[in-house]
C-alpha cells in the first residue's frame, strides 16, 4: 500500500495485518481521487477519514493538498498505524486523531472546522453507513455542500437520509463507491 499521488507519491504506508482492515486498493483510491477533481477536491479541504483503518484515504488527501484531516477509528491498534504513517510523512500537525466509532463521535468542537470532504469505508454487512452519516450531520461535522465518499459492498442499498443527494456511483469488483452531497434540510 502506497500513496499514489501528490507530495508523498510512492511512499509506502504501514497497514494493520489481518482481515479486520480492508484498505482501499491503490487502483480504487486513484479512481476516487480522479472523480474528486471534478469537485475541486481535496485541495485545501478539511477532510474526515471515518472508519479510517489504515488511514490511506485521509493520508492520500493530505498528500494531494488537503489542509487538514481528522481520522476517526475505534480500534486503537489501527490508530497507531495511522499516527505512525502521519509522523513518517511529517504531516502530524495537519491531523487530528479520534479513537471512537464514527456513530459515537458526538458534537464537533467549536474550534474545529467542518469537513468539506469525508471518506467512509466501514466494514461490510454491518449497516454502519447510515448511522455514521447521521452522527456526522447531527454533530455539525459536515460543511454545507460537503462531498462524502462511501465505500460499501456491491449491490447493497445505500440509505443516506434526506440531507444527502447521490452524485455518482461506481463499481470496482465487489466494492461500490457512492459520492454524496450533504445539504442540510432547514427546519
Amino acid at each position: 500500500m502506497r500513496i499514489t499521488a501528490g507530495t508523498h507519491r510512492g511512499r509506502n504506508l504501514k497497514v494493520p495485518e489481518g482481515v479486520a482492515v480492508r484498505p482501499t486498493t491503490d487502483k480504487v483510491r486513484q479512481a476516487i481521487f480522479n472523480i474528486l477533481k471534478a469537485y475541486d477536491l481535496p485541495v485545501d479541504a478539511v477532510v474526515i477519514d471515518g472508519f479510517a483503518g489504515s488511514g490511506a484515504l485521509g493520508l492520500e488527501a493530505l498528500s494531494r493538498g488537503a489542509g487538514h484531516a481528522t481520522f476517526i477509528e475505534k480500534d486503537t491498534a489501527h490508530m497507531k498505524f495511522i499516527r505512525d504513517n502521519a509522523t513518517g510523512m511529517k504531516i502530524e500537525g495537519a491531523c487530528k486523531f479520534i479513537a471512537k466509532a464514527v456513530a459515537q463521535v458526538g458534537v464537533k468542537p467549536a474550534n474545529a472546522a467542518a469537513a468539506q470532504l469525508v471518506f467512509l469505508d466501514p466494514p461490510y454487512r454491518m449497516n454502519l453507513l447510515a448511522p455514521a452519516l447521521q452522527a456526522l450531520a447531527q454533530g455539525g461535522w459536515l460543511a454545507p455542500d460537503a462531498v462524502i465518499v462511501c465505500e460499501h459492498e456491491n449491490h447493497a442499498p445505500l440509505s443516506a437520509g434526506d440531507d444527502f443527494t447521490l452524485l455518482d456511483q461506481r463499481r470496482y469488483g465487489d466494492t461500490q463507491v457512492s459520492f454524496l452531497r450533504y445539504q442540510a434540510s432547514t427546519p
